[in-house]
C-alpha cells in the first residue's frame, strides 16, 4: 500500500514549525499561526518523561480543571449514588444517576457516556461492571478523581470539560489544553498548569531526567517542541 504523502498545508506548516525548544508563548503562537482548518482543531500538549509505566508506583493517572477549561462538547457524566443523592447528581450535570439500576442498564449494553463517577459506598456495587468499563477506561478511580464523596462537585467539573490524564506505555502523557480558536494566553495558561501539574507528580522512585521533552500541536499541525 502507498504512502500517502503530507498535504501541502501540512508542508508549509512544517517548514514554520521547528525541532529546537522554543519558549511557551512562542509555541503557542507558532501553532496559532498554522493554518486554518475547516473546524476548529484541539490544541494538545504532551509531555515525554523519564518513568517506568512497568513499576505500578511511577504510573501516573488524575483529573485537573484548568483555568480556561479545554472548549468542545459538554461531557456524559454518569453518577454512581445512593437513591437520596439521585436527584443532586442530575441537578449538577449527570445524564444518569443511580445504583443497581445504573448497573443493570450499563450491564445490558449502555455505554452512551464519556465518564463515570461514584461515591466510595457504590464501589461494591461498581465492581460488577470490571469487564465493561475497565477496558475502555471508564471505571472510576480514586486517582481520577471519580471516586468522591462529592459527587455532586465532580460531575460538575468533568461535565465542564475536566481534563483526564493517564501515562501511556511509552510514559508520554497527551492532554487536551483547549481549541485552535482560543486567545493566546488562554492557551499559555492552560497548558503551563498542566505542565507545572506533572512536574509536582515527579515519582520518588524515578531517575534521571524527569520531563525529557515536550510538545505542543493542533490536531491536524506539526508539534512544536517546548522549553521546559
Amino acid at each position: 500500500m502507498p504512502i500517502r504523502k503530507p498535504g501541502k498545508r501540512y508542508t508549509a506548516d512544517t517548514e514554520r514549525a521547528t525541532t529546537d525548544p522554543v519558549p511557551l508563548v512562542e509555541a503557542v503562537n507558532r501553532v496559532k499561526s498554522f493554518k486554518k482548518t475547516k473546524f476548529d482543531q484541539t490544541v494538545e500538549l504532551c509531555m515525554n518523561l523519564g518513568i517506568d509505566p512497568k513499576q505500578a508506583d511511577q504510573m501516573l493517572r488524575g483529573a485537573i480543571s484548568l483555568p480556561h477549561g479545554v472548549g468542545g462538547a459538554a461531557k456524559k457524566v454518569i453518577a454512581f449514588v445512593s437513591d437520596d443523592k439521585v436527584e443532586d447528581a442530575k441537578a449538577a450535570g449527570a445524564v444518569e444517576a443511580g445504583s443497581e439500576d445504573l448497573v443493570k442498564k450499563i450491564t445490558d449494553g449502555w455505554l452512551d457516556f464519556d465518564v463515570a463517577v461514584a461515591e466510595p459506598a457504590m464501589m461494591r456495587v461498581v465492581a460488577r461492571l470490571g469487564k465493561q468499563l475497565g477496558p475502555k477506561g471508564l471505571m472510576p478511580s480514586p486517582k481520577a478523581g471519580t471516586v468522591t464523596p462529592n459527587v455532586a462537585q465532580a460531575v460538575k467539573e468533568f461535565a465542564a470539560g475536566k481534563v483526564e490524564y493517564r501515562n501511556d506505555a511509552g510514559g508520554n502523557i497527551h492532554t487536551p489544553v483547549g481549541k485552535h480558536s482560543f486567545d493566546p494566553q488562554q492557551l499559555v495558561d492552560n497548558a503551563q498548569t498542566m505542565i507545572d501539574h506533572i512536574t509536582k507528580l515527579k515519582p520518588a522512585s524515578a531517575k534521571g531526567t524527569y520531563i525529557k521533552k515536550v510538545t505542543l500541536s493542533g490536531t491536524m499541525t506539526p508539534s512544536v517542541a517546548v522549553q521546559v
